[in-house]
């Protein structure tokens, strides 16, 4: 893709570091409604009004996840035509609100059609964060910053669990899955603060807006790198282009690829997070142990999608992700043992950094892989379909839950899924260049706007 030499970026670290924070808020928000029903999964089991099989609450954990996986198709989309900052603000809104429901619901089946409400809003985040992230970063931090801003999606997940640790006890499982709408009062500080993707502006032909929108960001001989929208000979790409360029020739076996690996990741991110803590109560933890793996696999995946980015950036994205995926299925398997609580711990960590900050690094991968004027709908589908993952993780260890297996087979399976994950990203191509703006047969299929 086309992008600015590294000594040529003029975006201000201010006008980085507000994107970030923003989408940070955004993801933090998103990290908690994701991370809730995990955290109170062994309350629900014990909720005598409604009497749920391990297969039911398994079902439950996947009906957020059904709504994600339309989010993340439809607002990845029209985050690529309508506008990124429009869309954000919209998921926001749709899943802060919809947690109020969940906490009244009488009904398991009321109670999961507003999880999948809310999922419409919880997938679309990603794919517009990642974009936003991804356009307003420096080429050479982009891995770092992504882990950065994604950190406050496993910070939320710890608040989840901490949520559950002080207020259950108290309020019950309700009370834990109403404090995920506190977040609506961040929208007007997002929609104030949070500026528009210039590269969006730029793909639809809003030069004097994304010109305005640079001097007040303070960005210094603001130029696009390469144009998107149409110039004199070229003609106007229809809306489905962003949509088929992900499937043509030269994008068809990273998307495959990509795909597969993404969705191995999302099962091992929903299926631990949703069963760690009953997985380790059935292994003779109490709920508050139970409850402190879930806050040690979240906390740890947070630092180490830090540590991971940093990697990635500087040794490769495609190495990084393979070494970890493997050392991730690898801490996962040896929590079968009869360790020390310590020890286990520490398995624990090594599993969230091998699959919540892998598959974190892995999105940033694909945002920055695909021309811009296709990154959020690229993300956007890539996420949808790891959906399916993601859907497949809480079933899984329902039916292991279930069945007579003992509860050693939930970190076999995990762990063989993290190794086909790891596989999968080591056949995911190199990036072609994107071909220069110069060039006599610029393919407007490509035409991309760099970075500033």
């Amino acid at each position: 893709m086309a992008t600015a030499p590294i000594n040529d970026w003029n975006v201000p670290k201010k006008t980085t570091g507000l994107v970030l924070f923003c989408c940070w808020l955004a993801i933090l928000a998103e990290g908690y409604d994701v991370g809730v029903l995990g955290a109170i999964l062994p309350a629900l089991a014990e909720y005598k009004e409604w009497n749920l099989s391990p297969l039911a609450l398994g079902g439950l954990g996947s009906y957020a996840l059904i709504g994600m996986l339309i989010g993340a198709l439809f607002i990845g989309t029209l985050s690529d035509l309508v506008g990124r900052k429009k869309m954000l603000l919209a998921s926001m809104v749709i899943f802060t609100i919809t947690q109020v429901g969940a906490a009244w619901a009488p009904t398991p089946e009321l109670f999961g059609i507003f999880r999948l409400i809310g999922g419409l809003g919880m997938g679309g985040v990603i794919p517009v964060a990642a974009a936003l992230t991804i356009e307003y970063s420096a080429p050479n931090k982009r891995s770092y910053n992504y882990g950065l801003m994604y950190s406050g999606y496993s910070l939320g997940i710890v608040a989840a669990a901490l949520a559950a640790l002080f207020v259950l006890p108290m309020g019950g499982w309700r009370a834990v899955i109403a404090i995920g709408a506190a977040p609506v009062v961040l929208i007007p500080i997002i929609w104030k603060f949070l500026p528009e993707s210039l590269e969006f502006l730029e793909s639809k032909g809003r030069k004097s807006e994304a010109k305005a929108l640079a001097a007040k960001l303070n960005i210094a001989n603001y130029t696009p790198v390469v144009p998107v929208a149409p110039v004199a000979g070229m003609q106007a790409d229809p809306w489905w282009r962003t949509i088929t360029t992900m499937f043509s020739r030269k994008y068809l076996r990273s998307t495959v690829f990509f795909w597969i690996s993404l969705f191995c990741g999302l099962v091992l991110v929903y299926g631990l997070n949703t069963w760690l803590p009953s997985i380790m109560k059935k292994a003779g933890y109490d709920l508050g142990s139970s409850l402190t793996f879930l806050l040690v696999f979240s906390l740890a995946s947070a630092i180490g999608g830090l540590l991971l980015g940093r990697a990635a950036d500087k040794y490769g994205k495609k190495l990084i992700l393979v070494v970890f995926y493997i050392l991730g299925g690898l801490g996962i398997m040896l929590l079968v043992f009869p360790n020390t609580m310590v020890v286990n711990l520490l398995f624990v960590a090594f599993a969230g950094v091998g699959s919540i900050s892998t598959s974190l690094v892995l999105t940033g991968y694909i945002a920055d892989y695909y021309p811009a004027k296709v990154r959020g709908t690229a993300t956007g589908w890539a996420l949808s379909f790891a959906r399916l993952g993601a859907i497949s993780g809480p079933l899984i260890g329902g039916w292991i839950a279930g069945s007579k297996l003992p509860f050693e087979a939930n970190f076999a399976i995990f762990a063989g899924i993290a190794v086909l994950a790891a596989g999968a990203v080591a056949m995911i191509p190199k990036p072609q260049p994107e071909v220069p703006v110069a060039a006599v047969d610029v393919d407007p299929d490509d035409a991309t706007v760099g970075a500033r």
